[in-house]
């Protein structure tokens, strides 16, 4: 309980700080948003729990910061209409709560595929799929192993803002170490990932 209670610590005034930040972005014009050619820098923050399905009794708190390329113009009709956009993210700081201990990693993600539905006023929804590898200082879930990859699913939305976007999101996270160490329980987490960052083309 009590790493939960950390966790949270961190997590929700970064999640108040969103909700007053986003507001004020009623006004003024909003940036462009993802389009063919575009690029996206951003940073994030996220925090979450486990779920059933793996390890329990686990929390999480995980901040990086993204690059992405957005590499089409709008495809497919209707309301799945939108622009497929590839991303990177280093996450320089995990802290995963166990009962046992609190392990800190870091992680690279090589592999993010997004598709950025078409935007509707100052609002950018998207889905993401992803995957990355974890190092951490002590084994994540306990009695494992310290190397772990990270696949990721995640639905948001962009809020588009006259120089910034923020962004929110429900995020997926499942850590397992793929049968490099026995036993492998995994830790499937979900979680409240926000993000600051802007699109810009060059």
């Amino acid at each position: 309980m009590g790493g939960v209670s950390l966790a949270s610590l961190f997590f929700f005034p970064f999640i108040f700080c969103f909700v007053i930040v986003a507001a004020s972005l009623s006004f003024g014009q909003a940036e462009p948003g993802p389009e063919e050619g575009g690029r996206e820098v951003q940073v994030w923050a996220g925090g979450g729990h486990s779920v059933p399905g793996g390890t329990s009794r686990t929390g999480i708190f995980d901040a990086g910061l993204r690059y992405g390329w957005v590499l089409t113009g709008a495809h497919l009709p209707g309301i799945l209409r939108g622009r497929f956009e590839y991303t990177v993210d280093a996450v320089p700081a995990y802290l995963i709560f166990q009962p046992a201990n609190t392990a800190y990693g870091v992680g690279f993600n090589p592999l993010g595929l997004k598709w950025n539905f078409e935007r509707r006023g100052r609002v950018s929804p998207y889905i993401e799929l992803g995957g990355g590898v974890m190092f951490s200082n002590h084994n994540v879930p306990t009695y494992t192993n310290t190397v772990n990859f990270s696949p990721s699913a995640a639905l948001g939305t962009h809020i588009l803002g006259e120089k910034y976007n923020w962004s929110l999101e429900l995020w997926y996270l499942h850590i397992s170490n793929a049968g490099l160490a026995k036993p492998n329980p995994g830790l499937n987490t979900v979680q409240v990932r926000v993000g600051v960052g802007k699109f810009w083309r060059r």
